[in-house]
């Protein structure tokens, strides 16, 4: 009697185990997919204004105070040396860091946008955590573009290449 005991017990913590598991797995992947969707809507948020036409459209009070020749380069997603602030804002947008700094006696800030890139890989899947695997790979934020200013004017910009392959 002992015996049969034991051996209906075992198959039983054997299947709460395996329940356990189960929900500690789908709390990773709600985890993952609450996260996913809370990044899509704060991106969505802060990039709602995602293109020049966007912010243009949205803030043609600034567009109309720009020269012809910064409205065609704006327009167009470019800057130039001397552009100022808003120009560079109504062009590639919300810099994702602003560094203050000092430069030839004046202060000076940089602004510096990222892109989000997925390095090539093995093929998965990808380790995010305990019981948290995916077969989505990750992205890494690289630096895309930085531009100086001194005196609310633009004084270096350089567009920087993509990361070598890891």
């Amino acid at each position: 009697m002992h015996e049969s005991v034991s051996q209906h017990t075992e198959p039983m913590a054997c299947l709460y185990f395996r329940n356990f598991i189960d929900v500690l797995e789908r709390a990773g992947e709600l985890k993952r997919v609450a996260l996913t969707f809370g990044m899509a809507a704060t991106a969505l948020l802060f990039t709602s204004c995602g293109t020049p036409g966007t912010r243009i459209s949205q803030h043609p009070d600034i567009y109309q105070g720009l020269s012809a020749q910064d409205q065609a380069l704006v327009s167009q997603g470019r800057i130039r040396p001397g552009m100022t602030m808003d120009a560079v804002w109504l062009a590639w947008g919300t810099p994702e860091q602003k560094i203050p700094g000092y430069g030839r006696g004046r202060p000076t800030e940089t602004w510096v946008y990222l892109r989000y890139e997925t390095p090539p890989s093995y093929g998965g899947p990808y380790y995010y955590g305990p019981f948290d695997w995916s077969y989505i790979p990750p992205k890494f934020p690289y630096p895309s573009k930085g531009v100086t200013f001194a005196n609310g004017k633009v004084v270096f910009f350089r567009h920087l290449p993509a990361p070598p392959p890891l």
